[in-house]
């Protein structure tokens, strides 16, 4: 797909699903440790499940130093109802010593010093970057993304690396921090991984995927 298409695609997401006060994101977060954390827990899991959690977590490590401070199994019980809590619990509280020790209880604001954090890979990373901090290095790209840009033609790879520079490639940075956004947004309305509402796509006459199902080329 070339710019020209792929921006149009943009053109029409943008109109379904208008951003409104600048949100961009489905976690509650209200400050750069809270994102973090919440991103980290939301990996393989949903949105809702870890907001559930979010304020009891919060009420008791309101800071990274009170987090740094807890063992993982104390952290344990109350993100127990999310997937992969084990692991989690030691990824956020891993994170917050390393924050203290290392940042002075700070989230760093570059892609290298995100990743070197617990739990953190380029997606969160990504993420955590552009809703904490506004700055956009690159597109997060989560399950919603990796499917979406298969099937209308962003991209010819399942590899989320290679998935991301497609991406970079194809749209002005401005827009970088939208596009995982509205990805999600048509991901969950109607691009579904099972059964898409084809009669309900906005880009439907320039999705690949639409074109094959319906034996064009």
């Amino acid at each position: 797909m070339n710019r020209e298409t792929a921006c149009e695609v943009y053109r029409r997401l943008l109109a379904e699903y208008p951003i409104i006060d600048d949100r961009r994101h489905f976690l509650n977060f209200h400050n750069s440790y809270e994102t973090l954390i919440l991103t980290i827990l939301s990996a393989q899991t949903t949105d809702r499940a870890v907001n559930a959690v979010r304020d009891a977590l919060f009420s008791r490590y309101p800071t990274p130093e009170a987090l740094a401070r807890a063992e993982p199994d104390e952290v344990e019980p109350i993100i127990k109802t999310i997937g992969f809590h084990h692991a989690k619990a030691r990824y956020i509280v891993g994170t917050a010593r390393k924050l203290v020790a290392d940042f002075g209880g700070e989230v760093p604001r570059t892609m290298e010093e995100l990743r070197s954090l617990p739990g953190v890979g380029r997606k969160t990373a990504n993420i955590v970057l552009s809703h904490a901090f506004g700055i956009n290095v690159g597109i997060a790209v989560d399950t919603h993304v990796r499917r979406l840009s298969k099937r209308i033609g962003f991209t010819e790879s399942t590899n989320p690396d290679i998935i991301e520079r497609d991406l970079m490639a194809l749209f002005p940075e401005g827009v970088w921090r939208d596009i995982n956004y509205l990805l999600i947004r048509h991901g969950r309305a109607v691009c579904t991984a099972q059964n898409p509402k084809h009669d309900e796509c906005v880009v439907a006459d320039i999705c690949r995927y639409y074109r094959e199902m319906q034996g064009g080329e």
